[in-house]
């Protein structure tokens, strides 16, 4: 078996086999907390310019389908495992996962200790690395150390749609949604048409003007790759759509969306990238465990006159964050809050028909207890006509 190395920009080496692509690759180092769905985590296009380790020790078991696929192609840079699976098992399997990377010209690597490149990056927080196979640790570490940090890359060219495109209801037709496609996945178109919605599927430079000449009943901001602050044409295009049509965003289309709102963003030390989040809901208390992939988060607290709380070492509780704040468009609402470090989750507009959340509410792959927001959507929808 080919020999393979994982180099983080602090000099740190991971040794193992390669079980993917000749090669090498670069881009940020996180790690994803799922016990499945690998395959979807690989296709997910919010993991552009990164190499993603799965803390999950064995994968692969279950092989590959084409079902599972949420975009035509990975777009992950590189994939790290601690086991991966010699043989798989299921009756929907098409293949092995180990192959399907090998096809896909995907560099991966199995026999890390991800526990401890988990507990390093959660220490040293996520940063830019270089993976290989049959490269030289010295070409790997040069390499490591010159990769760009995700902060000031605008990666939406990279995974949006260059042509817009429809996908029609395959329920009785109740309207029509306009989705920027900022990285857009398939289960996320999927659970709209599914609603009975013909979704207009558009790049993610689409002005405001473009985006209402198609009439929309609602406009949908998709996840995406990369920070936000740099993604400005989405952020003006929304600033405009603003009061105009009902809108719901998610992953990076929620902080596209507080931007749009007046809020700044930050980097998060390691991001949240798994299917085990849990956020509470701040209205009812309720606590909903969710799929995560974002390395960003919105602050609120830009849009008031008080300091942000220091979040570390700090239990997430609501004192963490403002109540509501004041914007261009009205008051906003905090609305959910992440158990894990306490940072925001979600917000609403409460003069216009806007709400967002950090979360994917299709999951895919992850639980499906935040699946009603695209319910909540159809509502507010249907109480703006």
């Amino acid at each position: 078996m080919t020999q393979g190395a994982l180099v983080l920009a602090d000099g740190t080496v991971f040794q193992g086999q390669s079980v993917g692509a000749a090669g090498f690759a670069t881009g940020e180092v996180v790690f994803n907390t799922a016990m499945t769905g690998y395959q979807e985590v690989a296709t997910d296009p919010s993991y552009a310019q990164q190499i993603v380790a799965m803390t999950a020790p064995h994968i692969g078991n279950y092989g590959v389908s084409s079902a599972d696929d949420q975009s035509p192609a990975p777009f992950c840079n590189g994939f790290v495992m601690r086991s991966a699976s010699r043989m798989h098992s299921n009756w929907r399997s098409e293949g092995g996962f180990s192959d399907w990377l090998r096809e896909r010209g995907i560099v991966a690597i199995t026999g890390i200790d991800t526990r401890r490149l988990t507990r390093h990056l959660r220490t040293r927080g996520a940063m830019p690395g270089a993976i290989g196979a049959d490269v030289s640790l010295h070409e790997l570490e040069t390499k490591a150390a010159a990769a760009a940090p995700m902060e000031g890359q605008d990666l939406t060219a990279l995974v949006s749609t260059k042509d817009g495109y429809v996908r029609a209801p395959v329920s009785d037709p109740v309207g029509r949604i306009v989705a920027y496609d900022l990285g857009i996945k398939r289960d996320i178109v999927d659970s709209l048409v599914g609603r009975g919605y013909e979704v207009h599927v558009v790049p993610a430079g689409t002005t405001a003007d473009t985006a209402l000449a198609l009439a929309p009943d609602g406009v949908f901001l998709s996840n995406g790759p990369g920070d936000p602050e740099p993604v400005a044409g989405a952020t003006a295009a929304v600033r405009q759509l603003l009061g105009k049509v009902p809108i719901l965003g998610i992953c990076l289309g929620h902080q596209i969306l507080g931007r749009a709102l007046g809020a700044s963003t930050f980097k998060l030390p390691f991001g949240h990238h798994g299917t085990n989040h849990p956020v509470r809901r701040l209205g009812d208390g309720a606590v909903e465990i969710t799929s995560q992939n974002h390395g960003f988060a919105v602050d609120l607290w830009s849009l008031t006159d008080g300091r942000p709380p220091d979040l570390r070492n700090q239990l997430p509780g609501p004192e963490l964050l403002p109540v509501s704040v004041e914007t261009d468009f009205g008051p906003v609402e905090v609305t959910h809050q992440s158990l894990n470090d306490g940072t925001l989750e979600g917000l609403a507009c409460r003069d216009i028909a806007a709400f967002s959340v950090q979360y994917h509410p299709e999951a895919a792959p992850g639980p499906h207890d935040a699946s009603v927001l695209f319910d909540a959507f159809t509502s507010m929808i249907q109480l703006s006509r």
